[in-house]
């Protein structure tokens, strides 16, 4: 068995370099959604300070309820966790 087909996990050098191939992409995507959630907390950061340098209050509930409830359609049950997650980077904690 070759060193890559050993590290991949597969049996053979043909569904290493797949394999390989496939883990690159997924770093591709990892690397964008890191990006794009620093991206998000900022904005959302920013969302908050404008509001309450307005008067309004910190947060509004209903639109934390619309983002979560947009998550766990497109992502099921998951979508939830991932949303409250996604909003505690953007807001800090309750």
């Amino acid at each position: 068995m070759s060193a890559i087909a050993h590290e991949t996990g597969s049996t053979t050098p043909e569904a290493a370099t797949e394999i390989t191939s496939m883990r690159e992409r997924i770093d591709q995507i990892d690397a964008a959604l890191i990006a794009l959630w620093k991206e998000r907390a900022a904005i959302s950061q920013q969302v908050g300070k404008t509001r309450v340098a307005s008067g309004g209050t910190r947060l509004v509930l209903s639109r934390e309820r619309e983002i979560m409830d947009r998550f766990r359609a497109e992502l099921g049950p998951d979508g939830t966790q991932l949303a409250l997650l996604i909003l505690r980077a953007g807001r800090g904690p309750l």
